[in-house]
């Protein structure tokens, strides 16, 4: 195994760790996650173009309960390292490694899921001192369920990036669309998304669409006069 890939897969399993179980500081994001597995492979500038194409997406996910949502950790460090690898100038790089970031994302939201039956198991096993209120108990099932976690994450980057690699390489090899064409496709697929979780978020509250076209506006602004 390649030291790049012990790397993607140690961040990847950092990553998918903060997504839900510890410490949940946002580095998981895809931007965050996407910029550093490229800025690993010496291509930040892929790194952050694959992230921010995930982060728009990812902005529909609300991460709470005991819902199924996508891992976007694990997940933006595949699409950032595969899109880092072959460089942003390939045709159809972004457009892959964004498709096999959320095929990634789809995976990881289903090994959560198993994870928390594991979880729950561990815990009925140990009900009665957990009932007692043992200290120890509690610690180790914590622990126990972090580090499953950590493992899991790891391994999803691990295989993901394996299994995906190849496919992402022959469909380039095949690309025929334009550079443009297929990116611009993906840029405003992405940013149909964020605005539908956005409208969802801002357009029951008094004056905040105002802001939001204000900071479009803006944003857009600045944009026209680089």
């Amino acid at each position: 195994m390649s030291a790049e890939l012990l790397v993607l897969t140690a961040l990847g399993a950092v990553l998918g760790l903060d997504v839900v179980s510890f410490p949940q500081a946002q580095v998981s994001r895809p931007l965050v996650a996407a910029t550093a597995a490229g800025a690993f492979l010496g291509n930040p500038l892929a790194g952050v173009l694959a992230g921010a194409t995930l982060e728009l997406i990812a902005l529909e996910t609300l991460p709470f309960g005991a819902s199924r949502y996508p891992e976007w950790g694990s997940a933006s460090v595949v699409a950032g390292a595969l899109y880092a690898e072959r460089g942003e100038q390939v045709v159809g790089g972004l457009t892959t490694a964004v498709l096999a970031g959320l095929a990634t994302a789809w995976i990881g939201g289903w090994t959560m899921v198993e994870l928390r039956k594991l979880n729950a198991r561990w815990a009925r096993q140990h009900l009665a001192t957990l009932a007692a209120g043992s200290r120890r108990t509690v610690v180790g099932l914590q622990v126990a369920g972090l580090t499953a976690d950590l493992v899991r994450g790891g391994l999803l980057t691990l295989l993901s990036f394996l299994l995906l690699r190849p496919v992402v390489h022959a469909s380039v090899s095949l690309w025929t669309l334009d550079a443009r064409y297929s990116r611009a496709f993906v840029a405003a697929t992405a940013a149909t998304v964020a605005a539908g979780a956005a409208w969802k978020i801002f357009h029951t509250t008094a004056g905040a669409r105002w802001f939001f076209l204000g900071g479009l506006v803006a944003g857009l602004a600045m944009l026209g006069l680089r």
